[in-house]
């Protein structure tokens, strides 16, 4: 048994030189401000909780992950755990309390609970027809339900690492707060593991496909950060609008097999790749793991990753 089963996720925590460009960046990618002070910048999506984006002043770096935990009796026994921090109170903006622990690779790994929530930030969407029923937007032009600017970020969900360490980090998330596997990835020989997808695990409650990534590699870092957008046509925009904007494009747009997301990468000023996605697979815990190889990763449409982005690991 796990120590804990996280709820969620709820943010990446980076460092930057620069928390105006920082700031510009998350802006035209489609996240709103929270609250922001002389050290740090907090970003916040169209859901509830407080921010789901952490940038602190400095050079730049990627510090680590967040998660939500169902209890503060969950975070009682995360404290227990040897090398984890005792519970604290978090002097920041959102407030709740954490406990902190350090992953196999040397990344922050921080269980939060009691942040605060906000009132949703309402976006309405048109209805979208298609082969078997065009009447689901009756009298309306759809149009002039869209307008072109950022993508509406919803939530976060999910996020990727290399490791060195495979098999040691991915027992640690799996252990200390109770991750699933949902697929496999072998190269050759079935007992090649070199990728593993990982969902949280709320019993029945369907969840996303995963919420953790982990790439057997010869490096440790970050990867990229996932954000949910609104919808389909929402990431198509959010692509126009930062490709005006001159931010570095690294993969997309397509469909994924593992997952079937509809994906977009982007780079921000100092090279964390951030991705927008839609329209994922959803699992609960009834459903075992599957061992795909890599040869079947292929999506349904759009071009294989590029090695720029294959290769992305940051610290």
């Amino acid at each position: 048994m796990p120590v804990v089963k996280v709820t969620d996720l709820a943010y990446g925590r980076l460092r930057s030189p620069d928390l105006d460009k920082q700031e510009e960046f998350l802006t035209a990618f489609g996240m709103v401000r929270a609250e922001r002070t002389k050290n740090a910048l907090y970003m916040r999506g169209t859901d509830e909780p407080h921010h789901l984006h952490v940038t602190e002043l400095g050079e730049p770096k990627y510090i680590g992950i967040a998660f939500h935990a169902g209890s503060e009796e969950d975070l009682e026994r995360l404290s227990r755990v040897e090398s984890a921090s005792k519970v604290e109170n978090i002097d920041e903006p959102g407030g709740g309390k954490r406990v902190r622990l350090t992953d196999p690779d040397g990344f922050q790994v921080e269980v939060v609970h009691g942040m605060a929530r906000l009132p949703k930030i309402p976006v309405v969407r048109p209805k979208v027809n298609f082969g078997e029923d065009k009447t689901q937007r009756r009298n309306e032009l759809y149009y002039r339900g869209v307008q072109r600017g950022p993508s509406h970020v919803k939530r976060f969900g999910h996020f990727v690492v290399h490791t060195p360490q495979f098999e040691k980090t991915l027992g640690f998330y799996r252990e200390m707060f109770g991750f699933r596997p949902s697929d496999e990835v072998y190269v050759g020989d079935k007992t090649n593991i070199t990728g593993s997808f990982n969902r949280l695990d709320r019993g029945d409650e369907f969840v996303d496909h995963h919420a953790f990534f982990c790439i057997r590699s010869d490096k440790a870092g970050l990867n990229h950060l996932s954000y949910e957008a609104a919808d389909i046509d929402d990431i198509m925009i959010g692509h126009e609008h930062l490709q005006g904007k001159g931010y570095e494009h690294f993969w997309g747009l397509g469909r994924h097999s593992l997952g079937s997301q509809v994906y977009d990468y982007w780079g921000d000023p100092w090279g964390r790749v951030h991705e927008h996605w839609a329209d994922t697979d959803v699992l609960n815990a009834s459903v075992p793991p599957n061992l795909i190889s890599r040869e079947e990763l292929a999506g349904p449409w759009g071009g294989p990753p590029p090695e720029k982005f294959m290769q992305h690991a940051v610290r």
